[in-house]
């Protein structure tokens, strides 16, 4: 009951800022999509709430194969809510810039299991190995990808940070066009590090943001699920872990938001990481396609921040999918300017 009524305290104080977080896209070429049409929706619905907000962060899989026409799509649709929602950022995804979506998906994919899914890209991915691009031919490819992906969402690079509202918001990325993972160097971890330690207090959430989830967390990254997508899993989490007050978003599952894995760390000594569905279409627990869009939104107060689920195709708030994370976190961390 305690809990009950902190909850309900917070709700009737006006939050401190907030922000809302979407993933997956999946923009195509054709405007009728139901990809295409559910963001519209997706924007739609966020029209109604988000107004002082302090950004959407777009959490990957911009497009659904980074290519110049679905770019095309996005800023039309873009175009008739530019003045109206808050400032998007973006992260980069798979679809966006790894070689192996530039073919088209089986027609079938919405039927395929994600094991069968995983499969399907493990082929594809030993087809290239088999006549693989030569080493230039390959970093041609990724220039040409990450290039059209900055300029065309007005990123500046494959990681970057924001102070917003007096809050960090970090976005990290891919640096290699795998058609699955997220692949990050040292220079990446390095930069993370120093990035996370300025002006880090137990009392100041950080919010990350990053296309594939690690292992073993949340909704989909089961290791039998086969959508974590990290190669630097174990490194990234070591420095993530020493920021218990980092909150950390990922897509990349699809997974529905009405799970038990939705939220993954809630003893306020390590970092709470949160699946954000998708706007595109959904998957469930039962490892099957669902239509559907959903999305977060993230209300930050003095002592806690609130998450909610959102469903934008109905419009309305996802019943039970409302966490809670308080502060300040149990462990100091030191803080540099």
């Amino acid at each position: 009951m305690k809990d009950e009524a902190a909850i309900h305290h917070a709700r009737q104080m006006k939050p401190l800022a907030t922000f809302q977080v979407i993933t997956d896209t999946h923009i195509t070429e054709e405007p009728q999509h139901i990809h295409n049409l559910h963001l519209e929706r997706a924007l739609t619905d966020l029209l109604s709430f988000s107004e002082g907000s302090s950004g959407i962060m777009h959490i990957g899989d911009v497009t659904d194969h980074g290519r110049p026409g679905e770019y095309h799509e996005l800023h039309r649709i873009l175009k008739s809510y530019r003045t109206l929602l808050p400032t998007i950022r973006y992260t980069l995804g798979n679809h966006d810039v790894g070689i192996g979506v530039v073919e088209e998906h089986p027609a079938d994919l919405m039927s395929m299991s994600s094991q069968e899914i995983h499969a399907w890209v493990q082929e594809a991915m030993a087809k290239s190995a088999e006549a693989p691009m030569q080493e230039e031919q390959l970093g041609d490819f990724w220039e040409q990808r990450l290039g059209m992906f900055l300029e065309e969402t007005g990123s500046l690079a494959p990681y970057h940070d924001h102070w917003i509202d007096g809050y960090h918001f970090i976005f990290l990325g891919t640096e290699q066009p795998h058609p699955k993972d997220c692949e990050m160097s040292s220079t990446q971890l390095q930069w993370l590090e120093t990035t996370l330690a300025e002006k880090a207090a137990p009392n100041r959430p950080i919010f990350v943001f990053l296309h594939q989830p690690l292992l073993n967390t949340v909704a989909g990254s089961m290791e039998e699920q086969g959508w974590y997508g990290v190669k630097q899993d174990t490194e990234l989490k070591a420095v993530l872990n020493r920021y218990p007050q980092v909150m950390l978003f990922t897509g990349h599952t699809h997974w529905t938001l009405d799970n038990e894995r939705t939220r993954y760390g809630d003893d306020q000594q390590r970092p709470s990481m949160f699946n954000a569905a998708s706007v595109a279409y959904l998957w469930t627990d039962e490892d099957e396609y669902l239509e559907g869009s959903q999305g977060l939104h993230v209300e930050i107060y003095e002592d806690r921040v609130i998450v909610r689920g959102r469903d934008f195709v109905q419009g309305c708030w996802l019943e039970g999918v409302e966490y809670t994370v308080s502060y300040p976190v149990s462990r100091e961390v030191e803080s540099t300017l």
